[in-house]
């Protein structure tokens, strides 16, 4: 198959869904992308959660925390809007159990852990808090990702209302999942821990669902209401690499969505096993 004819399958597939979908695929040995509405933005939702680790890493790089301090938890988070405080609500979260040690400590690598493969919003609004957000959106732009923003955490309902979202693009999320598997994120022993802990991650409804147990992929999800995204590095038993980010936003059917960009994703393994 030809990476053109793979490209029109791919808009085909999602051309009968109901929604507004970005592909942002990348071959890291040979270069060859399919990309398809790459520059549209997008809610980050919880992809927004990798730059957010990206961050926690470059700032124990240069000596400001270690990732085994620890931290007491708590639930209660200022608004970017006008500081006023707000708590999460625990049954709104993909990660529960952080909620029953209010008060008690968790290392910084633990919540950036829970962060990641569970989606915590609970660690994440504490992990924003450290690194401060504003920091996040300027190392993505250092990384050659203009589009990522990172303005606030999680729940802020208030920010939510005046539309102050985090927001990104497919092709800004295949730049730095490209820059993590080059091990030129902070340093190659840190690109290859946020690797470790994003294989780990416990949604695989998306780009892992269809493919065989020994790929590995170091991945992040994302979802709100209308929303389902996917994106990360799909390792080959071979040793070759790809970066593949699947967005999508005003979906009706959300269930057939994620299936359509589930077969998506076994198209692009399937184009890249079968050349072989």
């Amino acid at each position: 198959m030809t990476l053109n004819k793979l490209k029109n399958e791919i808009s085909s597939k999602l051309a009968v869904q109901k929604g507004d979908f970005a592909v942002a695929f990348k071959d890291l040995s040979t270069g060859e992308e399919v990309l398809i509405n790459e520059q549209s933005f997008f809610h980050a939702a919880s992809t927004m959660k990798t730059p957010v680790m990206i961050e926690v890493y470059k700032q124990a790089a240069e000596g400001k925390f270690s990732l085994s301090d620890s931290f007491t938890i708590k639930n209660l988070f200022k608004s970017i809007v006008d500081s006023s405080f707000f708590s999460l609500n625990p049954t709104d979260d993909s990660e529960k159990d952080l909620y029953k040690h209010l008060g008690e400590k968790i290392t910084l690598y633990n919540l950036v852990y829970n962060m990641i493969i569970k989606s915590s919003n609970l660690a994440t609004n504490m992990v924003i808090e450290l690194v401060d957000a504003r920091n996040v959106t300027k190392t993505m732009h250092q990384l050659g990702a203009p589009h990522i923003q990172v303005l606030r955490g999680v729940e802020d309902s208030k920010a939510f209302e005046k539309g102050f979202n985090n927001i990104t693009t497919a092709y800004d999320l295949m730049v730095i999942y490209e820059k993590m598997a080059r091990g030129q994120i902070v340093d190659s022993a840190s690109s290859a821990a946020m690797i470790k802990i994003l294989e780990d991650q416990q949604f695989n409804e998306i780009i892992p669902a269809k493919l065989p147990k020994t790929v590995k992929v170091a991945h992040k999800t994302g979802n709100i209401s209308h929303v389902q995204h996917d994106s990360g590095i799909v390792f080959l038993p071979d040793g070759r690499k790809y970066v593949l980010v699947l967005l999508s936003k005003n979906l009706q059917k959300e269930d057939e969505a994620i299936k359509a960009m589930a077969d998506v994703s076994e198209m692009i393994y399937k184009y890249e096993t079968e050349r072989q």
